[in-house]
């Protein structure tokens, strides 16, 4: 059986030095961590949770609460949840996925059994239930996803504003001056969705500034109506030159619609999304986006989780919030608008 003397003796460190850099509780420079990850995986080791657990009083788990909730595109949200597992293995710890509708219920319950040693919660509503039980557990938790009440907690997400801003300023400079944005469904903002009003007021905003038009609608999250919807709101505003897309289901039926309508991006229409490359590659999405960083989120929350796990003084570090600026990836999906009005309204159907 392969112990961590073995590994230690394997990357050439000492026992306590191979422990803490699979622990996190110390830090370890990089090529260290690298040298012992390496001979983990060589030597095939495998911590006994028990006795760690003994040990330490670790477990060397993560929480992770996540929901597939109605509403929310399932393979963007899966790329979040990725990011989040993939950073904790990196530094040594499983993470334990909750997805149990009562989320309030669910953290407590994990909390008070003391089953992990951090938390990190997604689908973070602006209104979260959980938050109160969170900052009463004993152990420290991260988000990803800005609430309304940051305090006690460390907060990572994307500048949603900034990221509004961004589409509509790249849409202007090119003379666009009648767009459409179609936002996540409905149900997602009266959840308490808090992402989606940030980056469209303030894409409202932005383009009032500029004098510009913007169509701002909710869009769907499952076909058939997405298709319907997309349809509906290009033949509602055939004027509309730019398409702003902040809903990942929305993005990925876009080809195929534009494709029956007999239009083609930029020539007729010029197209921005919300969402990760990753998605892009994986939908075949030809279009420009802003990068929405799920995989950068989480391991940044996960970094941030696991200092708080290994800092006793816990409490006396403040914590901390921070937005990522957008990143825009120019897939040559804009130009400069053609003209006022395009052909193309829509007469079949689209399943």
């Amino acid at each position: 059986m392969v112990t961590i003397g073995d590994v230690a003796r394997a990357a050439g460190v000492s026992r306590s030095t191979a422990s803490y850099a699979l622990s996190g509780r110390r830090a370890i420079s990089l090529e260290v961590r690298q040298r012992v990850q390496e001979a983990v995986r060589a030597l095939g080791y495998t911590p006994n949770a028990g006795a760690r657990a003994l040990a330490t009083s670790q477990t060397m788990v993560i929480g992770l609460l996540a929901q597939l909730l109605e509403g929310e595109f399932a393979p963007a949200m899966l790329q979040y949840m990725l990011g989040v597992s993939d950073a904790g293995r990196e530094l040594g710890y499983d993470t334990l996925l909750i997805t149990e509708a009562d989320g309030a219920h669910a953290l407590r319950r994990i909390t008070d059994s003391r089953m992990v040693d951090g938390l990190v919660l997604l689908n973070v509503a602006h209104q979260d239930v959980r938050l109160p039980v969170l900052r009463a557990a004993p152990q420290p938790g991260a988000l990803v996803g800005l609430p309304g009440d940051c305090s006690g907690v460390d907060v990572f997400d994307l500048d949603f504003e900034e990221a509004g801003r961004a589409m509509v300023d790249h849409l202007h400079r090119l003379g666009h001056r009648e767009i459409i944005l179609i936002s996540q469904p409905e149900l997602v903002v009266q959840r308490g969705g808090a992402w989606v009003w940030r980056l469209r007021n303030a894409a409202l905003e932005q383009a009032q500034r500029h004098g510009m038009v913007l169509h701002a609608v909710f869009g769907e999250s499952r076909q058939p109506a997405v298709g319907r919807s997309l349809n509906a709101v290009l033949d509602t505003y055939p004027g509309a030159t730019g398409l702003l897309i902040d809903n990942e289901a929305a993005a990925a039926a876009l080809p195929m619609v534009l494709h029956l309508r007999g239009l083609q991006v930029p020539r007729d229409m010029s197209v921005i999304g919300r969402y990760s490359d990753e998605f892009a590659q994986i939908f075949s999405l030809p279009y420009s986006s802003i990068d929405s960083a799920p995989d950068r989120l989480g391991r940044l929350a996960v970094r941030q989780l696991v200092r708080r796990i290994a800092t006793e003084s816990e409490s006396e570090e403040p914590y901390v919030l921070r937005l990522i600026a957008p990143d825009f990836v120019d897939r040559e999906s804009t130009a400069p608008p053609r003209g006022q009005h395009r052909s193309g309204q829509y007469t079949g159907r689209h399943e």
